[in-house]
C-alpha cells in the first residue's frame, strides 16, 4: 500500500526542512536582538528588570519597539509558511518551483528583518521583502486548496 508520503520528492523536502530550520534560527535570533536592544537602550518593560539595572520601566522606546514589531511580524507570517509549505509538498509540486518558492520565502523573511530591525531602510524595502514571502505563501495555499478539492 502506498501513501502520499511515498511520492514526496527528497529535494523538495530537504529544501523545505532547510528553510524551516533557517527561519526558526532567525526567529530565535530576534529574541536575542530584542534583549540586546533593551540592554543597549536601558529600556526594560518589566519592573524587576528595570530594578536590577537601576532604571525606570520603559515600554515605548522606538528602537526596541521596532525590533519587537519585526519579531511579531515573523510570528504572524512564518508559522503559516511552515504549515502550508508542508501541505504544498504533499501536492507533488515541481521540484524547481517548490525549491525556489521556499528559497524566496526564506530569503524574503531574512531581508525583511534586516531592513526593518537591523539596518533600517525606508519603504518600499520592507514592503517588498514582506511581499516576497507573502505572495509565495498565498500561491502555495491556493495550490493546496485546488489539489485537495
Amino acid at each position: 500500500m502506498t501513501s502520499v508520503f511515498d511520492s514526496i520528492d527528497s529535494t523538495v523536502f530537504r529544501s523545505y526542512c532547510f528553510w524551516c530550520a533557517a527561519l526558526v534560527i532567525k526567529m530565535l535570533i530576534m529574541s536575542v536582538l530584542t534583549g540586546l536592544k533593551r540592554h543597549a537602550k536601558k529600556a526594560f518593560a518589566n519592573p524587576e528588570d528595570a530594578k536590577v539595572n537601576k532604571v525606570k520601566v520603559v515600554t515605548n522606546d522606538p528602537d526596541v519597539e521596532r525590533v519587537r514589531r519585526a519579531h511579531l511580524n515573523d510570528l504572524e507570517n512564518i508559522p503559516l509558511f511552515f504549515a502550508i509549505g508542508f501541505l504544498y509538498i504533499l501536492t507533488g509540486p515541481s521540484a524547481t518551483l517548490a525549491v525556489n518558492l521556499f528559497r524566496l520565502v526564506g530569503i524574503s523573511r531574512i531581508v525583511h528583518t534586516l531592513v526593518y530591525a537591523v539596518v533600517v531602510i525606508p519603504q518600499p524595502a520592507r514592503g517588498l521583502a514582506w511581499m516576497g514571502a507573502y505572495f509565495p505563501t498565498w500561491y502555495m495555499a491556493v495550490k493546496v486548496l485546488l489539489a485537495f478539492i
